[in-house]
């Protein structure tokens, strides 16, 4: 792990333990879904809409890191779940924009809801210096997840 920037053993072994450990929780969060007919990469483009408002197919392909058909599929199954709404582009008639509706706002809030209370019930075997580490490094996690 040389290639880790200020390379140290004691770097590499924090990058090791925070992959490990990100992995480990991103798994279990995953099992605390609302909606069990909804994929991961279903949740994960309306979790996108609801960060960054509405977007084209081709946008929401780039941030969400799969090839544009892939996106228009997941588009299409969004709008037959009556999840996201298509609507014809301000400025360029071809395209579509894609926005969320209600009923995806209300059950991203579920399931926000419902996996922060399974968090929050984890950390209630935290003691107050953990607690302290946690509130500090949320942040730089919150930082490297959008890099």
């Amino acid at each position: 792990m040389s290639d880790l920037p200020h390379g140290t053993g004691d770097n590499a072994a924090a990058v090791n333990s925070l992959r490990s450990a990100v992995m480990r929780l991103s798994r279990r969060l995953k099992h605390q879904r609302v909606d069990e007919s909804l994929s991961p990469t279903e949740m994960s483009v309306l979790g996108t809409l609801f960060r960054c408002g509405s977007a084209t197919p081709g946008e929401l392909a780039r941030k969400e890191h799969v090839q544009p058909p892939s996106m228009t599929r997941i588009v299409a199954l969004l709008e037959s779940k009556g999840l996201v709404r298509l609507e014809p582009h301000p400025d360029d008639r071809r395209q579509k924009v894609v926005s969320q509706t209600e009923e995806a706002e209300a059950m991203l809030e579920e399931s926000r809801r419902k996996r922060n209370a399974w968090l929050a019930s984890l950390a209630e075997g935290l003691d107050e210096d953990e607690w302290a580490k946690l509130r500090a490094a949320a942040p730089v996690l919150e930082k490297l997840a959008h890099l």
